[in-house]
């Protein structure tokens, strides 16, 4: 071999050994991680703690919030990337000694036995989604199982934007998952869930099982993970994935807001009462929550919040005790703040009409006026978004902006 051929093959080497390396180095691997798949969610309950090692103190959780010291938003004192990475999670047996407790339904007992593990580590995860000038962030809460909604939401309103008009910034969209709740689905939906991130890479999963109870773990990791790498996009907006969102009228309301602003807005729910029958969904027994009413608080299936109140809310949320149901858990995080949520009527989380027969819950017409409405599954939101965004003539045009 000439020693021209032998200098440009060493170069090639060179060049592509270099490669190598900062491409381990940029996803933080071992270079014998670096050809191996993903390992699959833990199986047995887990418990991660707080960036400072430390459990909330209980007592506060049924404190006026005048009574708990407001947090101070942490200018840049927070980790800088994602800190749970192990996983130790154990009843706190403590409890099985109480009357109170030995009285409960077996999923408060189980919701209350690992109420102490607030973090769990990220199984998939997307910084560069918040790179560049991002306007408003599209977060969307969903399960592993549930593919199709989420394919339904990618071809509608969570479809991405390089700009929000009136030169403003990116919207970008991010799915939020835990792990299959049942043991047997765990392996082979992982396994899906990992193809459709490699396809589209927009899904936030951390190491926790997907449950109705669970889901305010999902609210507080997003507000840690917000604040690691979104600290300074303006607007997010939060979902469910059954929903129908206006993105053209999300962004028409936003124009006139300022991310400073303690902007909290959707269909807010003044003065309610917790539930105490024992057959319904948000049943809640009077021993996890003996007051009379929850504080305000916005309906899950959809809320706009701005940026810098989320941050803040982060910590807020970091004071209390976890509680089963997310939405009024955002409320109890808002009160801690001395912030009211605002009612909006383009924001419909029980329909357009509560009465699920009424016409106007299929009339295109109002749909294109309002900002969320629930409830749509895929092939319904397709058809909806078809109609809403066809030549459609209406008698009168709705005033909800």
């Amino acid at each position: 071999m000439s020693l021209w051929k032998k200098t440009v093959y060493r170069s090639l080497c060179l060049a592509l050994a270099l490669l190598v390396a900062v491409t381990v180095f940029q996803r933080s691997l071992t270079p014998g991680q670096f050809l191996q798949e993903p390992p699959p969610p833990t199986l047995e309950p887990q418990k991660a703690q707080k960036p400072n090692g430390q459990l909330v103190n209980p007592n506060n959780f049924w404190k006026n919030p005048k009574d708990v010291a407001a947090p101070t938003p942490m200018a840049s004192q927070g980790p800088q990337a994602w800190d749970v990475t192990t996983t130790n999670c154990s009843a706190n047996i403590n409890l099985t000694h109480q009357p109170w407790f030995q009285v409960l339904e077996p999923q408060f007992r189980q919701f209350l036995f690992y109420r102490h593990c607030r973090y769990f580590p990220m199984l998939l995860n997307h910084p560069e989604k918040c790179r560049g000038d991002v306007y408003l962030l599209v977060v969307v809460k969903s399960v592993i199982t549930q593919h199709d909604r989420r394919e339904a939401i990618r071809q509608t309103w969570g479809r991405e934007r390089q700009s929000a008009g009136g030169g403003r910034g990116a919207v970008r969209t991010l799915f939020l998952l835990g792990t299959a709740s049942k043991q047997e689905e765990r392996t082979h939906y992982q396994q899906l869930l990992a193809y459709e991130d490699r396809l589209y890479g927009d899904i936030l999963q951390w190491d926790f099982l997907d449950t109705f109870f669970n889901l305010t773990l999902k609210e507080i990791h997003f507000l840690k993970w917000l604040d690691i790498y979104c600290p300074h996009v303006p607007f997010i907006f939060k979902g469910d994935d059954d929903v129908f969102v206006n993105p053209t009228n999300l962004l028409e309301f936003l124009a006139d807001r300022q991310p400073q602003e303690n902007l909290f807005v959707g269909d807010v729910l003044q003065h309610a009462r917790p539930i105490r029958r024992k057959d319904n969904k948000y049943y809640i027994p009077g021993a996890l929550y003996s007051k009379a009413s929850y504080p305000p608080y916005a309906g899950g299936g959809g809320f706009l919040m701005a940026g810098s109140l989320a941050r803040r809310l982060h910590h807020a949320c970091d004071t209390l005790e976890l509680y089963p149901i997310d939405d009024v858990f955002l409320g109890m995080c808002l009160e801690v703040l001395g912030v009211q949520p605002t009612a909006h009527e383009g924001f419909k989380t029980f329909g357009i009409s509560r009465n699920r027969n009424s016409r106007m819950n299929k009339e295109p017409c109002f749909f294109r006026a309002m900002l969320v409405v629930h409830k749509l599954l895929p092939p319904e939101l397709l058809a909806m978004w078809g109609l809403v965004h066809s030549n459609l003539t209406c008698s009168r045009k709705l005033q909800v902006l």
